[in-house]
């Protein structure tokens, strides 16, 4: 059956995770299955948890590969450190912090939600308040999102640990960091973090399949006294295979172990810090690509800025999923849609992951084209232009080829 779906050339990826993944990870990925109780997969696990560890900027931090997504890994730092029934202080301000929450009630977890309007961060005055009250610490965790993809809002995380800090707080951190982890600042150790977590589809540059959890010494602590249920998510049971130098409690994607292994290699090569600055640039690019359009920022204030996705205001009078329709139908560009409170009102533009500057501007390119299409008055080239002046002066030699 002939796919309907071909479009020459290649697809232009712009969607805030699944991203682009580089050919390297291809080709790594391109093997057969192998016996994971053979030598070879244990000595190439014991080297991945050692590695894996930098892109969290933690030395005494315990890692878990977790065959699952994102969602999984919420499951898994959830009920691992956490009892039916402990008061979680939780941020709802955007589409994927508010699943995060639904996932905690459902757990049984008694949810204290701080809700901001969407585009702003993390109320942390709200908090301030709270710690401040709850001198009896019944207050068991912090639950946020580091960088929310649906209004593209990034939280000051060292904030929440000084709050903690200064009212001497035992609570918990537990962060979200698909979005963010291997694309921007992230210090785990540093900022006090307890379980951060990420998925592979997204900065890592790889397919869909792996949620990378990373607990603290305190957060193992919690771990041997917590009642929730687990099983396939149970932290005790890796553990236990840590111990014993097989390392998996159960079949490993194989596959995706040569692939995470191609993708940390590429991130040692490029260095961390210079990726980190590398979505710096392609952020600020394209926030300067939207200001030349006469078009608005979901974020509402710059501190919040990411430098992973933008979400893009459109007039009334457009809706912005036939922004996105018509992208993908004429052009082979894929944006992210507006989420639920700012479905039609918003599309996202997602600049993360393998991605250069280049790239960047022929996404910009073509959504110039789109805005026109679409009856937007946008002049052909404008943000273009902008993005284009500020990376011609801002963009580095190539690391590797200085």
């Amino acid at each position: 059956m002939a796919d309907y779906v071909y479009g020459p050339g290649r697809t232009h990826l712009f969607v805030p995770g699944p991203v682009n993944i580089p050919d390297p990870v291809i080709r790594a990925m391109n093997r057969q299955n192998e016996d994971y109780r053979s030598p070879a997969v244990p000595a190439l696990t014991k080297i991945l948890l050692e590695d894996v560890k930098k892109i969290f900027k933690t030395t005494s931090g315990t890692p878990f590969i977790i065959p699952t997504t994102g969602t999984g890994a919420w499951e898994s730092t959830l009920t691992n450190t956490l009892s039916p029934g402990d008061r979680i202080v939780s941020f709802l301000i955007g589409q994927f912090s508010l699943l995060w929450i639904d996932q905690q009630q459902r757990l049984g977890f008694n949810v204290d939600v701080v809700e901001s309007e969407w585009g702003r961060g993390a109320d942390l005055d709200v908090l301030e308040a709270k710690l401040r009250q709850d001198t009896a610490h019944t207050i068991k965790a912090i639950a946020i999102v580091h960088n929310e993809t649906a209004t593209g809002v990034t939280n000051n995380l060292a904030t929440v640990r000084k709050l903690l800090d200064a009212y001497r707080h035992p609570a918990l951190v537990l962060v979200d960091g698909v979005s963010s982890i291997c694309a921007l600042d992230f210090r785990m150790d540093e900022w006090g973090v307890d379980v951060a977590l990420t998925g592979s589809q997204k900065a890592l540059s790889m397919p869909t399949g792996l949620g990378i959890v990373c607990a603290s010494p305190k957060a193992l602590e919690a771990s041997k006294t917590a009642k929730s249920l687990r099983v396939f998510f149970d932290w005790k049971d890796y553990l236990k295979f840590y111990e014993m130098g097989t390392y998996w409690p159960y079949t490993p994607s194989i596959q995706l172990l040569y692939g995470l292994r191609a993708a940390l290699d590429l991130l040692e090569e490029e260095g961390l810090d210079n990726v980190i600055n590398r979505h710096t640039r392609l952020g600020t690019a394209t926030r300067l690509a939207v200001e030349a359009w006469g078009l608005k920022n979901c974020t509402q204030k710059e501190e919040w800025f990411s430098n992973t996705v933008t979400a893009v205001v459109v007039p009334s009078y457009i809706d912005s999923g036939e922004i996105v329709k018509h992208a993908w139908k004429r052009y082979n560009l894929s944006l992210g849609l507006g989420l639920n409170k700012v479905a039609g009102k918003v599309f996202r533009i997602g600049h993360l992951g393998n991605l250069n500057e280049l790239q960047l501007l022929g996404c910009l390119s073509g959504v110039e084209m789109v805005l026109k299409d679409v009856g937007y008055p946008v002049k052909l080239g404008s943000g273009v232009a902008a993005a284009a002046a500020y990376l011609s002066n801002s963009t580095p030699l190539i690391p590797s080829r200085i």
